[in-house]
């Protein structure tokens, strides 16, 4: 896969990135060099290979669900700029 000049200027225009003619060029180069790394890639036999989610074979540690401070509700609510019973009440965002 080759990318070329339109190309980059189609995908700057779809992305509403000026690009000059000068990046563009290195663009193509650069995304060019990319592509053929990951057509490298592609040649490779992996039939036999377990895919990883980590090159570290280690597993968490699990522990148990401890409730470390209770009836702190009073306290959170204190912090909220606007008085409230129930809620923390912030400054509206969205009109």
């Amino acid at each position: 896969m080759t990318i070329d000049l339109k190309t980059i200027k189609h995908i700057s225009k779809l992305s509403r990135i000026s690009v000059d003619d000068t990046k563009a060029n290195k663009l193509a180069g650069d995304l060019n060099s990319i592509f053929d790394f990951i057509e490298k890639l592609n040649e490779l036999n992996t039939d036999n290979v377990v895919p990883l989610t980590s090159v570290a074979e280690t597993t968490l540690k699990l522990r148990v669900d401890e409730v470390k401070s209770e009836n702190i509700r009073d306290q959170i609510l204190k912090n909220s700029p606007d008085e409230n019973e129930d809620f923390f009440v912030v400054p509206r965002v969205v009109e």
